[in-house]
Formats: structure tokens, C-alpha cells, sequence
């Protein structure tokens, strides 16, 4: 079980986050959770949306730079060593963690941990449920 992440390039400039996140509000997508990493001319924008087909669909039209990408969702008590023990099993597990952030949710006192792992495919998702791991999927992300 995965969910879609959008990933938009942006200029390193002011507005350029803004520019997306309005598009996106203009058309009733929420953003869930987001993550900016920058360099010095231009940043990936890395979001979870509530509908990410429409979210791609508007910021195409849009004319951004992006792509969608798999990401595992993981539901986590907000505790100190929580994450430590997911990061752990994949890593005894050989899946690499390219980039993670996190959220916590204003229903439940957990957190959710976005992970983009070098392979999204069965394995990592076999690995996590089978150790009791609690993944989201989609239908729970747009009911946030």
C-alpha cells in the first residue's frame, strides 16, 4: 500500500511556493503534508494532497515542472523511538530511505511519516505490515 506524492521544481526565488500552493487552493485541493528541499537556484516541492490526480492535473495545466512519485504513508505513535524502529526494519530489510517528513494529525494523537524508500514495490510494504506496521493508504490520507 503506497500513496502518491506530487513533486513540483520551482525556482529558488519569493512567490514560487506560493504560486503552487495558490493553484492548488484555487481548485480545492488540501495539502496534507509538504516538504521543500532547495539548492541554490531552484527547489522540489514534495507534497501529499487529499486528490493527487487532480492536484497533478491542475499544476500540469498550469504549466509547473513535476512529477508523481510512490511513497509509503506510515501511521506511528507521536513517542520518542517510534520512527526509530519503522527506519530500523527497513534498513535490516536492505530498503534505502531517500527522504522522509512527517506530519501529526489532528484526529489521532500519532503521527504520519511520509518515506520515500529505494524500492516502493511489495517487498518494503510486505516488510512493514508483517512486523505491525501500520500503513496509510490514499482513502485515508483525502479523509484527514
Amino acid at each position: 500500500m503506497y500513496i502518491e506524492q506530487i513533486s513540483v521544481f520551482v525556482e529558488n526565488k519569493p512567490g514560487s511556493a506560493g504560486a503552487v500552493t495558490r493553484v492548488l487552493g484555487e481548485n480545492g485541493i488540501n495539502i496534507r503534508a509538504m516538504s521543500i528541499a532547495d539548492t541554490s537556484k531552484y527547489g522540489i516541492l514534495h507534497m501529499i494532497v487529499d486528490d493527487p490526480q487532480k492536484g497533478f492535473d491542475v499544476l500540469k495545466k498550469a504549466h509547473f515542472t513535476l512529477n508523481s512519485a510512490d511513497v509509503l504513508a506510515v501511521r506511528l505513535d507521536d513517542t520518542p523511538g517510534a520512527l526509530s524502529r519503522v527506519l530500523e526494519l527497513l534498513g535490516d530489510g536492505g530498503y534505502n530511505v531517500e527522504y522522509a517528513y512527517a506530519f501529526i494529525t489532528r484526529k489521532r494523537e500519532d503521527a504520519i511519516v511520509i518515506l520515500r524508500v529505494n524500492d516502493v514495490g511489495s517487498g518494503s510494504v510486505k516488510l512493514l505490515l508483517d512486523a505491525g506496521v501500520e500503513l496509510v493508504g490514499p482513502e485515508q490520507i483525502r479523509a484527514l
